[in-house]
């Protein structure tokens, strides 16, 4: 007998401007993390005269910018199964899979059909080397979720790979949490489970319980923390109306969170934050309280904004595309002596054209497909509600 699914069909909902501009953030920060790493690596010392803290802010904070991703994808995805099926441990977990598939799967399949193609024709910068396995061994690491672990256990895989870490991280914790929120039945039995993850975080990234440097980065439970906060600040927030004293009070503490995390990281390394993994939970908890902030507030963002929530909108498009844009600007940096006057126009060249791929490839290809499956597979009724771009 197929599982009952009890629903209500609500009408569509606005985007969340906060959130998106998160997002945005997020995904700048990625962009020129990943276009900092091509310059350092071909010895290009465009950083030489610059403050440190300045260049951590700018250009080193792509870690800290998936976290923050981590954290919105939480909320998101647990506050869209409230919105459909009232509670967590009502929802359908074939349902759940299934939206989860149409969203996801349809620009990662594709990703891993043209990465095989690019490895096939012996193309530099996207041949998968036999230390890691070669190719079959990348595919089912991808697939199955865990491509974070076989680079701490063999070596990192080419750029466009590489980036599929943070996905096998979020995927995975989807995979358990319907039947996790299933099988406890009651909402405080799923609230401790989310607990357990968010307390074990910090010492997945520590280096005295987890001496492996790749996997303190990649490692399942070093962000599963952020994406069960985010969880549970949807549950928290369901079906209730902050104060304006209180969304103000999580705009403030929100926004002075962010700003230490991201602009003063190495005073908070000194402090001990970050050799004791704590570094990404306060960051998650800032971006916790402006998220609850965005979502009760309807604040509508200010059109200068307009760029940096668009690449929000597109975040997932341009992170599983970005690195084409990245490796293609750099070799043309590269093929014209690597000029330090052009080091500005390379980092804003890869913003904008990262930011028009993904946005391209969202308008005419993931969301079409997302749609579809959706329409074919009967769960439609059950996407209705979702807002435009689709945001889970």
């Amino acid at each position: 007998m197929p599982e009952e699914t009890s629903f209500t069909a609500p009408k569509p909902w606005p985007r969340i401007d906060g959130i998106d501009l998160l997002r945005g953030l997020s995904i700048l920060f990625v962009l020129m993390n990943h276009v900092n790493m091509r310059l350092l690596f071909a010895d290009v010392p465009y950083t030489k005269n610059l403050p440190s803290q300045l260049t951590y802010t700018i250009a080193w904070n792509g870690q800290f910018a998936v976290q923050m991703f981590f954290v919105i994808s939480g909320y998101l995805i647990t506050s869209t199964s409230i919105r459909r099926w009232k509670t967590p441990e009502a929802l359908n977990i074939r349902s759940f899979y299934l939206l989860r598939f149409a969203r996801i799967a349809p620009l990662f399949l594709l990703l891993l059909a043209i990465l095989s193609a690019l490895h096939l024709a012996h193309i530099p910068g996207y041949i998968v080397s036999q230390k890691t396995g070669g190719l079959p061994r990348a595919l089912l690491a991808a697939l199955t979720f865990h491509i974070g672990y076989l680079e701490a256990t063999r070596d990192y895989l080419p750029a466009n790979w590489d980036i599929l870490w943070s996905l096998s991280v979020e995927e995975a914790f989807y995979l358990v949490f319907p039947l996790a929120a299933r099988l406890l039945r009651k909402q405080g039995l799923l609230t401790i489970l989310l607990t357990a993850f968010i307390l074990a975080g910090p010492f997945a990234r520590m280096k005295a319980f987890n001496p492996n440097p790749v996997w303190r980065e990649y490692s399942y439970l070093g962000g599963m923390d952020a994406i069960s906060l985010g969880c549970l600040t949807s549950m928290l927030l369901a079906n209730k109306r902050l104060s304006r004293t209180a969304i103000y009070t999580c705009t403030a503490l929100g926004s002075a969170i962010l700003i230490f995390s991201l602009c003063f990281s190495i005073q908070a390394y000194k402090w001990g934050l970050g050799r004791n993994g704590l570094n990404f939970t306060l960051l998650a908890l800032g971006v916790c309280l402006l998220v609850a902030a965005a979502s009760q507030s309807g604040w509508r963002s200010p059109r200068f904004l307009t760029p940096l929530r668009i690449l929000g909108q597109r975040s997932y498009e341009i992170y599983l595309t970005h690195i084409f844009a990245v490796l293609a600007l750099f070799a043309a940096f590269v093929h014209l002596g690597k000029p330090l006057r052009g080091v500005p126009i390379l980092f804003l060249a890869v913003i904008a054209i990262s930011g028009l791929l993904g946005w391209l490839v969202a308008i005419f290809y993931a969301e079409p497909m997302n749609r579809l499956i959706r329409r074919r597979s009967g769960v439609d009724k059950a996407a209705l509600g979702a807002a435009l771009p689709e945001v889970d």
